[in-house]
């Protein structure tokens, strides 16, 4: 199902994914995920391939999940099929021949987030604020990126992050190498496009190589914790309390927690 949900260009060896729904803060509805796999299937097969940029129009990358789809599925689907079929698409982002580069900007939330996180190299601009708010809705983050934010720092910054839904800063992103460069807000896509046709000038066999080793040390951990927050997931949506929080909340109500 193609859409213009995600645009697709290329520059030369260089493919160029822009989120497109500036007006929602490109937040990611079914149908932006949907296109999402699509051109990363199509990237893993495109001879010539040897970088990737993926960006955002409008002012910002990605505020995350479209709260409107929240927990809603619109086709007879379980919450665990849904969630692994999500899983098998982000699994591109590990086979894809080629780097990606992650161009933030803007809100950077939630599984937009941790999809961003899972990519090979992230720029920020000065305006980036990235946020993992899932908790706050009653669930838990469960696109990967805990385990890959773990790996670059740590258990308390996830812990952090995750369970109090603050906002990061790029300059704080800087400094636990979240983001390896910020720079102004106007020189984001030349930054980004100019570093991916610097690596799609490198001779593309030994660029393979590295991305095979520095994935066979990172990629594991990651896939193992997919398969677990899947099943933790799925748990959620059925749980009690999550019935309980989408009630008290529809209702304006303190929520009354049975911790099941």
């Amino acid at each position: 199902m193609s859409s213009d949900t995600i645009q697709l260009e290329f520059d030369g060896p260089v493919a160029i994914m822009s989120n497109n729904r500036p007006e929602k803060h490109n937040a990611a509805n079914d149908e932006m995920d949907a296109r999402l796999w699509e051109i990363l299937e199509e990237l893993e097969h495109r001879d010539g391939l040897r970088a990737v940029v993926w960006r955002g129009n409008g002012k910002s990358f990605s505020s995350g999940r479209d709260l409107t789809e929240l927990g809603v599925r619109t086709e007879d689907i379980s919450d665990l099929d849904f969630i692994e079929r999500g899983h098998r698409g982000a699994q591109r982002f590990f086979t894809i021949p080629a780097p990606i580069l992650v161009a933030l900007k803007g809100w950077v939330i939630g599984g937009s987030f941790e999809r961003a996180l899972l990519c090979d190299i992230r720029i920020a601009g000065e305006s980036t604020r990235m946020r993992l708010p899932e908790v706050l809705h009653g669930v838990v983050p469960d696109s990967g990126g805990t385990a890959r934010l773990f790996q670059m720092a740590g258990h308390g910054l996830v812990a952090d992050l995750a369970l109090t839904g603050r906002v990061m800063t790029a300059d704080e992103a800087l400094r636990h190498g979240v983001v390896s460069r910020v720079v102004p807000d106007h020189k984001l896509d030349e930054t980004a496009l100019e570093m991916a046709h610097a690596i799609a000038s490198l001779p593309p066999f030994t660029v393979k190589m590295f991305r095979r080793t520095l994935g066979a040390i990172a990629t594991p951990p990651v896939q193992r914790s997919m398969g677990e927050e899947a099943v933790t997931q799925s748990m959620v949506f059925g749980s009690d309390d999550y019935a309980e929080m989408k009630a008290a909340r529809a209702a304006q109500r303190e929520p009354k927690y049975r911790g099941r």
